[in-house]
């Protein structure tokens, strides 16, 4: 699942910082070069002799200061009427050479020398919009490889330019920094879930969930899945089956209920599943079981005759969740029948199944940002017990981040 992501986002780091250094290293030229040529000027102010030469230290010197004195040894080392430079070592030259020292100006409190700011500016680097960018479709065609709706891996992308580029980052941190900054974006898209068993026990009883989906996604699984969930939480429940269209989709559940000793409630095919979700209801009040489980008919998401239905289900029945169950490797398809039937009756959460088969794992992000509804479990194989809670932070591991 994103096999790639980790080692993408550190070789587009490197070359971010690469890129970085090389206009750095440029400007850092250019200032030398600039202080020097502003060095050799102060020696030429400087009389040869008082044999003092002005080096690059953490300071720039009192230019007027120095000029004055030159000013009062001039007479004396440069006599008028003389062509030669005459080198004297008397008091007087020692104690200008003392006033020269005294004038030095110290380094400022707060402030940094050149070198110092030197250093500084080698050791960070700025990222800059046009090195994000193109770096960026990189990362945005890894994201649309690993089954990342397009307008999602936008969304990443525009987040993550937005909380780097312009800012400085330490070298040596670079790579951890925009990983973090993308972990980031990443967890505000996934909504963090909540349990089933805790949301039956916090309400009154019965607690009623629907299922609904399009056709084949493994929804009638999901519920004995989520039913012997419960089970193992010592919750009951018992079965609705609500899918009166689909040939032997009844006897399918009735199969689950025998196998976890679960009831079944049901009808003749071709009832009206409001009718047997009442049922259900009705049953799981008079006989104290907690929670009530509605299995429907898959339908297709352009099908808005059976959205229809689906709308007089939710009004009858009052479930208290209403799940979509999606396919895991179903990629951007998914993008549409999420919001479909989310526009249909407002889902509350989202089972992806096949999960076990999906190797790149953007569906998770799709349906996540599409939704914003939490993702809640993961079906991972055809056994009860292959049914496990989503795992923001497991989730986030698997991608490298």
């Amino acid at each position: 699942m994103f096999g790639k992501l980790k080692d993408k986002l550190k070789n587009w780091t490197k070359k971010i910082s690469e890129k970085s250094e090389e206009i750095e290293e440029e400007d850092n030229l250019e200032n030398l070069k600039e202080e020097e040529k502003e060095l050799k000027e102060i020696k030429k102010e400087i009389p040869l002799s008082t044999k003092f030469n002005v080096s690059a230290k953490n300071y720039e010197p009192d230019f007027e200061k120095i000029k004055e004195i030159k000013k009062d040894l001039a007479p004396q080392v440069y006599p008028e009427k003389s062509s030669k430079k005459i080198f004297t070592k008397d008091k007087k030259v020692e104690t200008i050479k003392e006033e020269i020292a005294e004038v030095e100006p110290k380094e400022k409190p707060g402030t940094e020398s050149f070198f110092k700011k030197v250093t500084s500016k080698i050791n960070k680097i700025k990222i800059t919009e046009k090195e994000f960018n193109v770096y960026s479709e990189e990362l945005e065609l890894l994201l649309l490889e690993n089954n990342v709706a397009l307008e999602v891996a936008e969304k990443i992308i525009a987040e993550l330019k937005e909380r780097i580029v312009g800012r400085e980052f330490l070298k040596k941190e670079v790579e951890s920094e925009i990983r973090d900054f993308f972990k980031e974006v990443i967890e505000e898209i996934l909504i963090e879930p909540y349990d089933f068993a805790e949301k039956i026990k916090e309400n009154e009883k019965p607690y009623v969930i629907l299922f609904c989906g399009i056709n084949g996604t493994g929804k009638t699984t999901t519920i004995a899945k989520v039913a012997d969930y419960l089970k193992s939480k010592n919750l009951s429940c018992v079965l609705a089956a609500g899918d009166t269209f689909r040939a032997a989709s009844i006897e399918q559940l009735k199969t689950h209920g025998e196998k976890l000793d679960v009831k079944v409630v049901a009808h003749n095919y071709g009832s009206d599943p409001a009718s047997v979700g009442f049922d259900a209801i009705s049953y799981a009040k008079k006989n104290k079981i907690d929670c009530v489980l509605i299995d429907t008919a898959g339908r297709m998401h352009t099908a808005k005759n059976l959205l229809k239905e689906m709308e007089k289900i939710v009004k009858v029945c009052k479930p208290n969740l209403k799940i979509f169950v999606g396919e895991s490797i179903t990629g951007n398809d998914i993008l549409e029948q999420v919001r479909s039937f989310d526009w249909a009756i407002g889902i509350d959460g989202i089972v992806l199944s096949k999960a076990d088969i999906d190797e790149k794992g953007g569906t998770a992000l799709s349906v996540g940002y599409v939704t914003k509804k939490p993702i809640l479990y993961l079906g991972t194989g055809q056994e009860y017990d292959k049914f496990e809670p989503f795992d923001r932070e497991k989730f986030i591991e698997r991608l490298g981040l």
